[in-house]
């Protein structure tokens, strides 16, 4: 029986180019008896590790941001409102090939320290006022990766408890909405019909 085995393995070898392959002391392996038992201790190790997991994963889904199609956005950037920011978190360079209209830049690479800079001082460096914490802000980047970055930036930054469009608040007076336009700069290309850069 082993020699049957050596043999398939030898000419699998040969069919597949792996006829160098030098097979040393194949040797049979003894099956040796192992007894597993189910202790409460391991059970209790499993429940842990499962609601580590339920936790962890609860979280994950806080964080989670509404995500904007482009039919929604697309009226958004028609008659832009003063109480919502289009952001796009590319690095400069990038905007360069083009943005969203009414969008504004601020590169995720900086999202984080500016969110704490003092108003007139985000001015000056972005060219816009600083978001207050209670105003919609929609991200997009090139392809959605970035802008869900940006979400949780804003959001661990305390920019947002709930979305409006769904009501979802833990704070009544917490109404504002960080979203994510997923689809992003390549998405809208395409839906307007322009060539991706």
């Amino acid at each position: 029986m082993q020699r049957i085995a050596l043999s398939r393995v030898s000419t699998l070898a040969r069919t597949t180019g792996l006829h160098s392959t030098v097979l040393r002391s194949a040797k049979p392996v003894a099956w040796r008896g192992v007894r597993l038992e189910s202790s409460t201790a391991i059970d209790e190790q499993k429940a842990a590790r499962r609601a580590a997991l339920e936790t962890r994963d609860d979280k994950q889904r806080d964080w989670d941001a509404k995500i904007l199609s482009y039919e929604d956005l697309k009226p958004r950037t028609q008659q832009p409102s003063s109480d919502s920011y289009l952001i796009d978190v590319r690095e400069p360079d990038e905007v360069l090939q083009g943005s969203i209209p009414s969008s504004v830049n601020l590169p995720l690479s900086v999202l984080g320290k500016s969110l704490h800079l003092k108003p007139a001082e985000f001015q000056e460096k972005f060219g816009f006022p600083l978001p207050k914490k209670n105003q919609e802000v929609v991200f997009y980047c090139r392809s959605g990766v970035r802008s869900a970055s940006a979400c949780d930036v804003a959001k661990r930054n305390g920019w947002t408890k709930c979305v409006i469009l769904t009501l979802q608040c833990t704070n009544t007076d917490e109404i504002a909405s960080v979203m994510n336009y997923k689809g992003s700069w390549l998405e809208w290309l395409e839906k307007e019909g322009k060539p991706a850069t």
